[in-house]
């Protein structure tokens, strides 16, 4: 396991209701899955509490628009926490900046960051907070666009993004635009951290379709992508640039979990044109896609070649329903979402009991995990098959 290396590395991030549900989740589970110890807090909340997220997204609007995220649950308490035991700060964009760039004890907390010189990583509208705090004066950095005239007046050397995908970095302060650009921007913050990454520039492929979980395809996706590998997702039936629509998937007191619309997710090259032995790996989200993928020929005999040719395969919550039916998962001992234990008994495989919802397993060359809180385990095992490691 790469995490026990570095648990030395402490990361805080500043979280709020209707952050944007990428903007934390995201970087949360890379760190987490390098090994970096991450504690996330919210004034006035408690470890254990959680913040709503929103999800923004791209629309036909003049503006992006806003829908009901992810829970994000906290694991550390505000009140509690000593900026001098962690080695960085993040922060995360969406609406939560407006609220909390007014509150003093979270202005004191980014001023001990800022006057010590340690990292501070900020995207999109988490530079509303920078500027209230005074953190930007005569610095260069960017944000999204809207977030452009409260910077200038805050002194700041403002930096245009070419594209919402942009990062700057300017000594220990990073700023992204929005979450299309935490490849760089997570990297950016592990570099600033004093880390290091070798065994990358693996080639990854990610099988995707139409209602996918959001985390699922996104978290591991991007998490690859700022360990500078080549990542691609496809999907039978579309084309580079076209998008799967995903679901939020969240326990929230129902007997199992609710659905909520997600982001639409950009699919990176044409399925029909993958050629599978130009790629070093197979990654496969949960969410409803596999429940039609698996009926999918194609599919089937993509997922056979990577499991015959001993490539690392990882696959996560219902994702093994794709494992079952292309009939890969015989002598294998295996975990999954639990409503999925069927398919993988009868598919000859050993079952493991996900306990807790987290546990992830690797049994030769496939990793497999039972849900999205895993993530930081699933990634970090599939960066242990390919080689990559993260080092500070």
């Amino acid at each position: 396991m790469a995490a026990k290396h570095n648990a030395q590395k402490r990361v805080l991030i500043l979280c709020g209701d209707y952050m944007e549900d990428y903007e934390v989740m995201v970087p949360f589970q890379a760190l987490l899955a390098y090994g970096v110890a991450v504690d996330a807090v919210c004034p006035g909340k408690k470890a254990g509490d959680f913040c709503r997220t929103a999800i923004h997204d791209s629309s036909v609007h003049q503006t992006y628009t806003e829908s009901r995220g992810h829970n994000f649950t906290l694991n550390a308490t505000f009140d509690e926490i000593k900026a001098g035991q962690y080695d960085g700060l993040v922060i995360p964009g969406g609406r939560a900046p407006e609220y909390l760039a007014m509150d003093k004890s979270v202005l004191s907390l980014v001023n001990k960051f800022a006057d010590s010189q340690k990292p501070i990583a900020s995207i999109c509208h988490g530079q509303l907070i920078l500027a209230a705090a005074d953190s930007v004066k005569g610095r260069r950095c960017t944000a999204y666009p809207a977030v452009k005239p409260v910077l200038i007046a805050a002194g700041a050397h403002w930096v245009e993004p070419k594209t919402l995908a942009s990062c700057t970095a300017d000594g220990n302060l990073i700023t992204g635009a929005t979450y299309d650009g935490h490849p760089e921007f997570i990297n950016l913050f592990i570099k600033a951290l004093g880390g290091s990454i070798t065994g990358s520039a693996k080639r990854i492929l990610f099988i995707c379709g139409d209602f996918m979980e959001d985390y699922e395809v996104m978290v591991p996706f991007q998490s690859l992508q700022a360990l500078e590998c080549h990542v691609d997702a496809v999907c039978p039936n579309k084309a580079a640039g076209e998008n799967c629509a995903t679901a939020v998937h969240d326990f929230e007191g129902d007997q199992t979990y609710s659905e909520k619309p997600g982001h639409n997710f950009t699919l990176t090259a044409d399925f029909e044109a993958v050629n599978a032995s130009s790629y070093d790996a197979l990654v496969i989200p949960g969410g409803r896609a596999p429940e039609y993928l698996a009926l999918n020929e194609s599919v089937l005999n993509l997922v056979k070649h990577f499991m015959e040719s001993g490539k690392p395969v990882a696959s996560i919550c219902h994702g093994q329903q794709i494992l079952a039916a292309a009939g890969v998962l015989k002598g294998k001992k295996c975990t999954a979402y639990p409503a999925v234990k069927l398919n993988v008994v009868l598919s000859g495989a050993t079952w493991l009991e996900p306990e807790p919802i987290d546990r992830c397993f690797t049994d030769g060359n496939l990793v497999t995990g039972a849900a999205w809180p895993g993530h930081p385990e699933f990634i970090s095992q599939l960066m242990t098959l390919l080689g990559i490691r993260v080092s500070f």
